[in-house]
Parts: C-alpha cells; sequence; structure tokens
C-alpha cells in the first residue's frame, strides 16, 4: 500500500519521490508541472512483475533480508541501503545534478542512481518502466548499446547505463561487481562516461548543497529539521523562472474518500510569499530575488486587466489550462478523482495583492542584495495596491478557496491592509513623501474598517467573514503581519478561542464547519505552526514549545511533511512534500529557539 514515508530529490527543474524500498513512484517530465512519467505513486501495482504495472523505476536486491534510507548530511541525495541473506550490500544514491557551471546553475532534467557493492556478491534487478500521458504505455522503447531511449508522445528519456543494456530491458537479474550508473535524462548522448558523469556529479552536487546550508542563518535549536525544510523549500523553486510551487505532486487526498483531491504543481503567490519569507529569514535571499523576477512578469502581463491578478500561476507564469480528471490513474491508494490543473485559477482571492507586495518589500530594506528596490519597482507595485484598495470589502473565495460561495473574509481584507501599509513604509524608505501619505491614509481607512467589521463584539473576537460569527485558522496571522501587536486583548482572546472551538487533539483546524466537500476530517498542518505561534506571541511559550516538539515527531523518516494530518491516527495526508507545512516548522523554530548568544 502506498504511503507518504517518502524521499524527495530534485534540483530546481525537477522532481522526485522515492519509496522506502528504494523505487522512484513519482516523477514528472520535463519540469514540476509535466507528465508523470513516474507515476506509480498514483497507480497501484496489479501485481508483482507483471508487465502491465508501469510508471515506476525501481533497483531490487534479490532475496533481500533488510533495508535502511537516509539523506546524506546536508543534501537532497537518497542513499538506500539493501543487505541480502548472504550479507551482500548495495547503496543506491539517487539524487538530481546541481551545481554551478560556467558561472551558471547547471540543473538538467535528469535522474542519477548510482548503485555500489560494499559487501559480498550481490545480484540486482532493474525495472525501468517508465509511462506517458498520465498513466499510458509509451509510444516505442529503443535501445542502442549503451541506451534505451522511452520514446513518449510529447518527450523522450534516454536511459544510458554501463549495466547490460539487454538485463534492463529484459529485466534479468545481474551481480553488482563494483558500481553501475544509470543517468535518466534528455535524449542526448553523454559527453564522457557513464561511471564518470554520475560520480562526478555525485560529488559536485553533495558539494553545492553543503555550501548552500552553511550559508544559512540557523536557529540554535533543533537545527537538523530546519535544514531539511530549508533545502526541501528550496527544491520545490523553479530555478529557470524563479516561481515556487506547492508540492511536486497531485491528488494525493486532504482525507480518504474526500475527494478533496488537487493538483499543487503551480505556484501561488500566497505560499510562495509564505516560502520567500521563511528562507529569507534563514538569510538565503536569492530565492526572494528570483522570485521578484518571476512577480514583476506576472504583474506586467497583469496591467492591462486592471491590475488583476491570479491567485495562482504555471512556473514559467502563465494561467493555468483548465482542469480536469484523469481517468487513467485510479490514485493514491485507488482514492480519485485524479486532477490535472487547479479550478482556484478562476478564483478571485483577493489576499494575492498584499501578498505580491509584501514578497518585493524586502528589497527596499536589505542593503546585501545587488539590486536593491527602487523608485521605479515601487511604481509597478502600486496597481497592485490600488487594487487591494478597491477589492479590500469584496467577496472572494478566501485563503482556503471555497468553491461554491464566496464571502468578505478577513484574511483577504487584512492582506489587502497590508499592501496599502506596505507600500506607505516603502514609499517613506524612498523619500516619497506624497505617495507616503497617500498610502498610509488609505491604510488607516481600510484598518478601522476592518477592525469594526471582522470583530464580533458578541463573541468577543477577530471572525472569519465580516460581519460573521464563526472562527478560521487565518486569524492567527493577524500579530505576524502587523495588524494588532502580540499582546492587543482582542487578538489574545481570538487564539484562546480558535484553541478551544478548532483544536482536535494537538492539531488544528483551518475550519469546521461544513464546506463544499463536507466537514474537515484532517488538519490542515501549518495551523498548527501558526497556531504555536501565536502560543509564544501571547506569553504561553511552555504550551508552544511542548506542541512543536509534538508535531516535528509526526514528521516522516526524512523529516518532511505533507499538507494534512489525521488527528487521531496521526498519518499524512494531502500532497507531499508541501511547502506550506515546512515553512511553519522553520517559523515556529525561529520564534521557539534558544538565541546562539545565550546558548554557551
Amino acid at each position: 500500500m502506498a504511503t507518504l514515508d517518502l524521499a524527495l530529490i530534485g534540483n530546481g527543474t525537477i522532481g522526485a519521490l522515492v519509496d522506502p524500498a528504494g523505487e522512484i513512484t513519482w516523477a514528472c517530465f520535463p519540469r514540476f508541472d509535466g507528465d508523470p512519467m513516474f507515476c506509480s505513486l498514483l497507480k497501484p501495482r496489479t501485481g508483482n512483475g507483471q508487465r502491465a504495472d508501469i510508471g515506476f523505476f525501481t533497483i531490487e536486491l534479490l532475496d533481500r533480508v533488510k533495508i535502511e534510507q537516509y539523506y546524506l548530511h546536508n543534501t537532497p541525495v537518497v542513499v538506500t541501503r539493501m543487505t541480502d541473506s548472504a550479507g551482500g550490500t548495495i547503496e543506491i544514491s539517487d539524487f538530481a545534478p546541481r551545481f554551478e557551471h560556467h558561472g551558471r546553475i547547471f540543473c538538467p532534467m535528469m535522474l542519477v542512481r548510482r548503485v555500489q557493492r560494499t559487501a559480498g556478491h550481490p545480484r540486482i534487478r532493474v525495472r525501468a518502466r517508465p509511462a506517458q500521458s498520465y498513466g499510458q504505455p509509451l509510444a516505442a522503447t529503443t535501445s542502442g548499446s549503451n541506451h534505451i531511449r522511452y520514446v513518449g508522445n510529447a518527450l523522450v528519456l534516454r536511459l544510458t547505463s554501463d549495466a547490460p543494456i539487454t538485463a534492463i530491458l529484459e529485466e534479468n537479474p545481474l551481480f553488482v561487481d563494483d558500481a553501475i550508473t544509470f543517468v535518466l535524462g534528455p535524449d542526448e548522448t553523454l559527453q564522457d562516461r557513464v561511471a564518470d558523469v554520475g560520480a562526478r556529479f555525485l560529488t559536485e552536487t553533495t558539494a553545492y548543497w553543503r555550501d548552500w546550508v552553511r550559508s544559512l542563518a540557523i536557529p540554535f535549536e533543533w537545527q537538523d529539521a530546519v535544514i531539511r525544510a530549508a533545502i526541501t523549500l528550496k527544491l520545490n523553486v523553479f530555478e529557470d523562472t524563479g516561481a515556487i510551487i506547492a508540492a511536486v505532486t497531485t491528488s494525493i487526498p486532504e482525507a480518504a474518500d474526500s475527494s478533496r483531491n488537487w493538483d499543487y504543481r503551480f505556484c501561488w503567490l500566497r505560499d510562495a510569499y509564505f516560502v520567500v519569507n521563511a528562507l529569507n529569514r534563514l538569510g538565503a535571499t536569492q530565492t526572494m530575488e528570483r522570485y521578484l523576477g518571476f512577480i514583476r512578469n506576472v504583474v506586467a502581463e497583469g496591467a492591462d486587466g486592471g491590475g488583476r491578478l491570479d491567485p495562482v500561476y504555471t512556473v514559467t507564469g502563465h494561467r493555468l489550462p483548465p482542469e480536469r480528471v484523469v481517468e487513467s490513474l485510479p490514485g493514491y491508494r485507488g482514492i480519485g478523482p485524479v486532477r490535472v490543473g487547479n479550478q482556484a485559477a478562476e478564483q478571485s482571492q483577493h489576499d494575492v495583492y498584499g501578498s505580491s507586495i509584501l514578497a518585493a518589500t524586502h528589497v527596499f530594506y536589505d542593503r546585501r542584495l545587488v539590486r536593491q528596490g527602487d523608485e521605479s519597482l515601487f511604481r509597478r507595485l502600486e496597481p497592485l495596491g490600488e487594487r487591494a484598495f478597491r477589492s479590500f470589502d469584496q467577496p472572494d473565495a478566501g485563503l482556503w478557496e471555497l468553491r461554491g460561495s464566496t464571502r468578505v473574509h478577513t484574511f483577504s481584507a487584512v492582506m489587502c491592509w497590508v499592501g496599502c501599509e506596505r507600500l506607505g513604509r516603502i514609499a517613506k524608505q524612498l523619500g516619497l513623501e506624497d505617495r507616503a501619505s497617500y498610502w498610509c491614509q488609505r491604510a488607516r481607512e481600510l484598518h478601522e474598517e476592518i477592525s469594526r467589521r471582522a470583530w464580533n463584539e458578541k463573541l468577543g473576537t477577530f471572525v472569519a467573514t465580516f460581519d460573521g460569527d464563526t472562527l478560521d485558522a487565518s486569524l492567527l496571522q493577524l500579530n505576524e503581519l502587523f495588524f494588532v501587536a502580540d499582546d492587543d486583548p482582542r487578538f489574545v482572546a481570538t487564539v484562546r478561542a480558535i484553541g478551544k472551538q478548532l483544536k482536535r487533539g494537538d492539531f488544528v483546524f483551518r475550519y469546521t464547519t461544513p464546506d463544499d466537500f463536507g466537514t474537515p476530517a484532517n488538519a490542515f498542518l501549518v495551523c498548527t505552526f501558526w497556531y504555536i505561534n501565536a502560543l509564544a506571541a501571547i506569553g504561553e511559550r511552555d504550551e508552544a514549545r511542548r506542541m512543536f516538539e509534538d508535531i516535528l515527531a509526526c514528521r516522516n523518516r526524512f523529516g518532511l511533511l505533507a499538507e494534512h494530518i489525521d488527528p487521531k491516527t496521526r498519518e499524512q495526508w494531502g500532497n507531499f512534500v508541501q511547502t506550506y507545512s515546512m515553512v511553519g516548522l522553520i517559523s515556529s523554530a525561529i520564534r521557539l529557539s534558544q538565541r546562539w548568544d545565550q546558548a554557551f
């Protein structure tokens, strides 16, 4: 049965998931939102060895009795160590190459698998069975003296290896005498021996990631957890454009038989801001600079529409194609539907304007950056502020992307205020006094109206919608966005009310009222991190630390988190790896950790 006890490998062009048996169960080509040519995560096997089973790449050790897996220290390189009954042992190193080459980042559409004998006389069987068009058979498979071509209708992958090609094609067992290398990538001839290419790419990729980690400003406590989260976020950044995807998967259900199956292989402007902010706090500002380039192009494209932004874009900055259901993939554990595309792109979500401005604000203040924010960039952001001002009290789908209704959501309204307020700050920073006055006045108007309509006097809390009477977890962000102070009695009361109404065990739900798909069954993980941060902000630090340690224990063996969790069984659900969840881990660790200058 499929699980989310998976490791993520990638390089900023593609991402792949490796299961506990060393099988690549998910990988899209030629980029994050491409065709999942490895898709067994959503296509349960019909039987061991059956040729009808496709969409995976596995290296099996015959007569295996033991298996171990781990990441190489401070890298996204996964090592799977297998042992057979006679003591024969192999180590499989799986990675996607990423390193600097000729002054640029080299991150090809490529996966490398290196099998190294470490003891005995192990025998392996290789099953490389890509699919195409979301689980359909390939158009053809051809081979040469040291390669196999997997021919799809839209893409051809080439597997180059120093293993006998017939052994791979016919899936015959073979002894591993020393090392065997498999390089899967573009339909191009390697310029060197495959063993040399694999060894060099592994060395340079490992060095690249360890250098990157060395530059991070991590908290004193929970260092390994934060480092793994930071690497994971970096793996979700599309190197070519700077776009940041929400997850590498589609249609992992939020809960069993819930129909809450969505495609997350795209760039949500809101989610991307949270990723940028988390990496900024760790000192990894290059992600922000790359993402800002993406946002500038998106804003420029939307200028003709009066500054309107979609909530989500493809990794190349285009509008998403219409959402559709794919019948050729049964789904995770057979739970469908499998969706391609996301209807959220058609929604109005007014928080996107504030999110986009927030993502850019840092460049106006950080003197480390080569390209500083200037008046030209500020002028490009102003139409987003105007759109935010006009939209703050208008109904939208909200950050929870409700499909069947629209309301005036408090979080959306607050993010519109954020957009105007930050423009006022930026204008002051640039010495544009007239624009500073203009935007500060607009921010004051919005703050007054939101404070009046989002506060429920009877309940004594802020509420999820204007003039409403229910709570949602996004209200836990009000202090982080500086809409209220940490010690504001209204915020303290709201946090405590959320703890009573939305918390189930140690996990906080985004909301508990029924929506288009019924009542939520599982908790949205980032909401628990928001609650932990809010507890720390209002002085309940011991409880916050206890809850943080508890949620850390829910990560899989590789330190990764999905989108949702079952509060009873603590099983992870939802798309994987979820950037929102990893952002939450980083933000809580930074807030709760002992300071370095007080540690020793």
